[in-house]
């Protein structure tokens, strides 16, 4: 580099010396030919002037040529200059101080070729073992500027390109400077300005005076830089001054020198042993430094261009470190950025024959710490990093700010990782990085920007661990975050290579568990927010779940799972063989979405059993214990608002299909979604052993849910139909019906209150359940003597039983019911309310078998013994009414007679009548239960006589008038007894019981028979 140097001071001084031995009538070709004689020998270098030659002498004699090329091939050095030009006083020609006026370069293009590894590194002349040569470049300028004035010396546009084995990159470009020295005992100066890479640096040097130098006494010593972009944000220049001073061994010292960073100031003393392989020594130091100016200031100037390729100027001018050694140490004693100290921050660099080993041995922040080593190998075109970063109790906000960045993240850092990479280009580290350790994160919170909801942007963090083993293989990162109030354990697999690499797909995999869902990923995902692979999601409150995420509507979905293969965009998802389950309800199938408004759904899903009451919202209802009633169902609210943003076409399969705990089944057909309205066609289908065909019509347009349900069923088995119906168990026989309804309602309870519409029922072989109407009349005594005790083991059997019902608010009724039987024939009245689970319907039998079961047929219509069906669906009562016993004695007697009982030898045509001595059968009642009758008192009601509910001693109720209907009986008296706590009572005309233990009736028959009859 040494003959480089001296050739280019030379070349232009030389070119205008050399006119003295030249004659002005030689020609050009010669003249070129021998300045490039004379400069090639007085440099050692090759140089030639290949373009034309210029003379003058006035006002000064100057030269200038063109196309100008040098070739030190020792140095590796070589140039192309497009213009040289110098210039000198005629006078000074003729002294012993030669004064030049200029020497120009203009559009020089330098390249440095790197060396070979084995060439030695030691020129004739010593240097090496870190010792400076005497005949340094410097050195040679202070010598010739003894007897040389130089007023200006320039470069214009120059280039200095670096050539390896990889190829050429230019290392600094734009080059202009410009030095003057015109006197020994005045100031040197040199300013430069250059492009770096993507930065352009302007520098200004100065050292007055010069003579101190050759005396080996301390000069006077100015740097500055300045860059664009900023070096860091705010730090618009970096200035160093202090006494350099030329030792005898040929180095330089700076001693007492300061270096100002904007205006911080840190002590500098510098050592510079130039030579083959030159050496730079510093140390560094500051009691304390602020950096707070240099915080979030944006960085002016200019900037990189949008979609600038990288190149390798980075790698190749840090190559240039490989040209000589260097020790820089820096300590300090407290750093200070706004509110933020570090303290007691030590940094040592060592660079030697290639390699930079770089040491922050430690640097405290707040309670925490970080050290770190890294080891650079740049004597190659690609530079080699390797390293540790350790820290503990770091908190990231604090470091950040250090560093003077913003992030959204605060929390306690502690991490031991290693790590290594392969260049400086962003694309090269992105692909050669690797990493092997651990970090963790503790109370941290991530606070989303630019979401104006605080609750939601902001994400607790209360311990996140990651564990790298190498980047080759994902990394895995746990811990438990806490959102909105809720808490999250999390696992989350990142292939960072890939991330790091730019790649368009990603292998996810993640893991997500809180109380109210669970979500895992296996699958590959793209920044653009694609995502194909497997997921599985399960809310056990999706209500709760969609509340938290501070959304509405999903009110009718409590339980949601899915579980599939998922290939999702920005526009849509896609699924296969997929697993879906709401409310409990579950499917398979394939499908798509198309996100958009209306959510359009396109898909074929199967179905073992499909309950759209479960779908709407609806729980299912408890299986009812024999005989007992079930608590009441909880009003489940119906929402159907939902509908409103679905376009759906959805083939259904389904084993079961139905409603509540009613079903048929298998069924193929499509659900429709259009316009807020969804419609179910339900091909006729086998039913309860029968068939049915239906048409469901659900609206969510308006304010309350509303259904339409048209159905027709033919041959169904009713027991199990109106069990699993309303869970009543009182009727059997082969049905056929059908069903026109409509109804709205916020609840299903709501929804049964608004029902309309009609019903046509007919049962054919079958039974009521509860009661045996012929038995009753045949065993009006045993009646008469014990009450009447329902039992589902009797039965009335019919060939028909028919009734047409209009349904209004919620309320079937019917005027007529007709049943026909082999041994009974009624007809009759009533309603079935549906909201409030109630049944009342009056059955009047016309025609019954006589008491010898001779199947005579015996008119009735006298004393009239109606069947009524009273109370729920589940546990209703059905009775007798023999109340009409007492409303007509005439004919009750009669009736009695014809039945076969001794009412003469009774007397009860005089109990009937009231004819008797002992009064009427209401006085004779009270005196039995051991109250004497009162004058309008209060007597028991037949109903309750014939049930047996008066026992001794307890009052009577009042009696009813005599042209009022009597008190329907009690639920307690009327229903069966519990199993285990009461058996079955027969009559007393069947069981040889005494009259006492038949209850009243049977305790008046006791006293009528006294003394018993010997005819």
């Amino acid at each position: 580099m040494r003959r480089f140097f001296l050739g280019l001071l030379a070349l232009g001084v030389l070119a205008v010396v050399s006119l003295i031995v030249l004659p002005s009538f030689v020609s050009s070709d010669w003249m070129r030919a021998e300045l490039s004689r004379q400069l090639s020998s007085a440099t050692g270098s090759s140089i030639a002037l290949k373009g034309p030659v210029r003379l003058s002498v006035i006002p000064h004699l100057a030269v200038v040529a063109e196309d100008v090329s040098l070739d030190a091939q020792s140095d590796g050095v070589t140039a192309e200059i497009g213009e040289v030009a110098g210039s000198v006083t005629l006078s000074s020609l003729w002294s012993n101080r030669l004064h030049v006026k200029e020497v120009r370069l203009t559009r020089p293009v330098v390249v440095i070729r790197q060396k070979p590894e084995n060439a030695s590194t030691v020129e004739d002349g010593g240097g090496g073992n870190g010792e400076a040569k005497q005949n340094d470049p410097l050195a040679a300028l202070v010598a010739f500027l003894e007897r040389s004035a130089i007023d200006t010396i320039s470069i214009t546009g120059g280039t200095l390109r670096q050539e390896n084995a990889a190829g050429t990159a230019d290392v600094v470009s734009d080059l202009d400077l410009t030095l003057q020295a015109p006197d020994i005992d005045g100031e040197l100066s040199l300013s430069a300005g250059a492009r770096l890479e993507d930065r352009r640096y302007q520098v200004a040097l100065s050292v007055s005076p010069l003579r101190p130098l050759l005396e080996r006494k301390p000069a006077d010593l100015s740097l500055s830089v300045e860059a664009d972009p900023l070096l860091a944000p705010g730090l618009t220049e970096l200035k160093a001054s202090g006494q350099v001073a030329l030792n005898s061994n040929g180095s330089y010292q700076i001693r007492g020198g300061k270096l100002l960073a904007g205006d911080e100031e840190l002590s500098l003393d510098a050592l510079f042993i130039p030579g083959d392989r030159p050496r730079f020594l510093a140390d560094l130091s500051a009691d304390q430094l602020d950096f707070s100016a240099f915080v979030g200031t944006s960085a002016s100037g200019s900037s990189q261009p949008a979609g600038q390729s990288e190149r390798q100027s980075a790698s190749a001018g840090l190559q240039a470190l490989a040209g000589f050694d260097a020790d820089v140490s820096v300590t300090v004693g407290a750093i200070t950025v706004n509110d933020i100290s570090a303290s007691d921050a030590a940094l040592t660099a060592t660079l030697k024959d290639g390699l930079l080993r770089t040491r922050l041995e430690h640097l405290g922040i707040d309670a925490g710490g970080i050290s770190a080593e890294i080891t650079a190998d740049v004597r190659k075109s690609e530079p080699t990093f390797k390293g540790r970063v350790a820290s503990k109790g770091l908190d990231i906000s604090k470091l950040a700010s250090l560093a003077g960045q913003s992030v959204s993240l605060s929390g306690t850092l502690a991490m031991d990782t290693g790590f290594a990479f392969r260049g400086l280009g962003g694309d090269a580290f992105r692909k050669t990085v690797n990493l092997s350790g651990t970090a963790s994160l503790r109370d941290a919170t991530f606070v989303a920007p630019g979401v104006t909801d605080p609750s939601m942007g902001e994400v607790t963090i209360k311990k996140l661990a990651v564990q790298i083993d190498d980047l080759t293989k994902p990394v895995l990162l746990s811990g438990n975050l806490v959102w909105r109030g809720k808490a999250a354990d999390i696992d989350l697999r990142l292939p960072v290579r890939e991330l790091l690499s730019g790649s368009s797909e990603l292998p996810l995999t993640l893991d997500l568990r809180m109380p109210e869902a669970t979500l895992s990923l296996d699958g590959k995902a793209a920044l653009a927010g694609s995502y194909a692979g497997k997921v599985n999601f399960a809310a056990t409150d999706l209500r709760a779940l969609l509340a938290w995420f501070g959304q509405g509507g999903g009110d009718s979905v409590e339980q949601f799972a899915f579980k599939g293969d998922v290939n999702a965009s920005p526009t849509g998802v896609a699924f296969q063989k997929a697993t879906l389950s709401v409310n409990g309800v579950e499917g398979t199938g394939n499908g798509s979405v198309d996100l958009g408004t209306p959510l359009k759904i396109s898909s074929a899903l199967h179905f073992a059993e499909l309950d759209l009451a479960r779908l709407a919202g609806a729980r299912p209802a408890p299986s009812q214990a024999k005989g007992k009633a079930g608590s009441p169902t909880p009003d489940a609210p119906l929402d159907l608002s939902s509908l409103r943003t679905i376009d759906a076409s959805i083939k259904v399969d389904a084993e079961k299909l139905g409603y509540g705990r009613v079903f048929a089944g298998p069924v193929a057909t499509t659900l429709v979604i259009s316009q807020g309205v969804a419609s179910l066609d339900l091909p006729e289908s086998p039913f309860y052993g029968g068939r049915m065909a239906a048409n469901l019509r659900a609206d969510g347009t308006g304010e309350d849910a509303s259904i339409a349900l048209k159905a027709s069923i033919a041959g169904a088995s009713a027991a199990p139909l109106l069990i699993d119906l309303a869970n009543f168990k009182y009727l059997e026989g082969a049905l056929q019906a059908q069903f026109d309804i409509t109804g709205a309602g916020a609840t299903a309870g709501a929804l049964k209150r608004a029902l309309q519409g009609s019903a046509n029922v007919r049962f054919f072989d079958g039974a009521i359940r509860g009661i045996d109407v012929a038995d009753v009349y045949n065993n009006l005594v045993g009646l008469m003597s014990s009450g009447f005790k329902q039992n589902e083991n009797k039965a009335t059997g019919f060939t028909e039983l028919g009734a047409s019902f209009a349904i209004e608010n919620g309320v079937a009724r019917t005027e007529d019911i007709k049943l026909i039987g082999p041994l009974v024939r009624m007809s009759g009245s009533g309603e079935a309310n549906l909201p409030n689970d109630q049944l009342n319907f009056r059955l009047d039998p016309r025609v019954v078998a006589s008491l010898e079961g001779q199947c005579a047929a015996i008119a009735t219509e006298g004393i009239g013994v109606p069947v009524m069906i009273e109370g729920s669906f589940a546990a209703p009562r059905i009775y007798p009414d023999l109340s009409g016993l007492l409303k007509n004695p005439d004919a009750a007697l009669s009736a009695l007679q014809k039945l076969g009982l001794p009412t003469g030898k009774l007397k009860l045509d005089e109990l009937l009548s009231g004819e008797g001595k002992a009064g009427s059968i209401r006085d004779i009642i009270g005196g039995a239960i051991g109250k004497p009758a009162k004058d309008g008192g209060d007597q028991l009601s037949i109903e309750e006589i014939i049930g047996g509910k008066a026992t001794e001693g307890s009052e009577t109720p009042p009696a009813p008038p005599a042209e009022e209907q009597p008190v329907t009986p009690d639920v307690a008296t009327e229903q069966p007894a519990p199993e285990g706590q009461q058996p079955d009572q027969q009559p007393a005309a069947e069981t040889e019981q005494p009259a006492e233990e038949s209850g009243t009736l049977g305790k008046l028959f006791n006293q009528l028979l006294q003394k018993p009859a010997r005819e």
